[in-house]
């Protein structure tokens, strides 16, 4: 299913998740060098101090996994250098994203490992603490987790986490509300407002009538797919 992904955005898979009711997991990491594109299952690691971690992850990893690096979101220190990244791509990683910093950034465009991170910082870990017993069973993100149940995508716009059971569904939703929005751009270039395509003018009505109707009722009703 990951080829199934070609062609679509970090914002449409999200798209793709509110309207069937599933969380969209997402984050705001920016890529090493502005334009890198990742997908894989994701490989999870919980930092404590030492890339022993990572290099055990590595032992169980399938080509194609992406490294899900759990610092904390640590700005105050690097957890992942030009070994590490070297030693992913050794072992056909896709990628790795980072809830906390690099270091070695000159290095790991020399790799070409794509690299997702809050950024970099030239101090490695500070300190070694025990180490939790979810190490290699799952990652966090901001206020969610994943494992090794999960694909993350990530590009230009940040991260997002899918659940693998209903990634066939989220990608086929995801794809409709691409095509819409693509139509949508095209009439707009052919001339065509937006507000003339949705019939907004009508939601205007309809809402001075009736308060609570929202824009995001009135564009399913009209076959739009922003605000989803």
């Amino acid at each position: 299913m990951l080829g199934a992904l070609d062609g679509l955005t970090t914002a449409h898979l999200a798209d793709g998740c509110v309207r069937l009711e599933i969380e969209p997991r997402c984050a705001r990491l920016a890529a090493l060098g502005g334009g890198s594109r990742i997908a894989g299952r994701v490989l999870p690691a919980r930092h404590a101090g030492s890339v022993d971690v990572f290099l055990e992850a590595f032992e169980s990893a399938e080509p194609g996994d992406v490294l899900l690096a759990d610092n904390g979101g640590r700005t105050d220190e690097a957890c992942i250098g030009d070994l590490v990244g070297l030693e992913a791509q050794r072992a056909d990683l896709a990628g790795i994203v980072i809830w906390g910093c690099h270091r070695d950034s000159a290095e790991l465009r020399d790799i070409g490992i794509p690299i997702f991170s809050l950024g970099s910082n030239p101090s490695g870990p500070l300190n070694v603490h025990d180490r939790d017993p979810q190490a290699l069973v799952s990652a966090r993100v901001e206020d969610w987790t994943a494992t090794s149940a999960d694909v993350i995508v990530g590009d230009p716009d940040g991260i997002i986490a899918i659940p693998s059971a209903h990634l066939g569904k989220i990608v086929e939703a995801a794809r409709k509300i691409r095509d819409t929005e693509t139509e949508h751009a095209r009439l707009m270039r052919d001339g065509k407002s937006f507000r003339t395509q949705v019939r907004f003018g009508e939601f205007l009505e309809r809402r001075e009538k009736e308060p609570s109707f929202t824009f995001r009722r009135h564009l399913r009703g009209e076959g739009g797919s922003i605000e989803e």
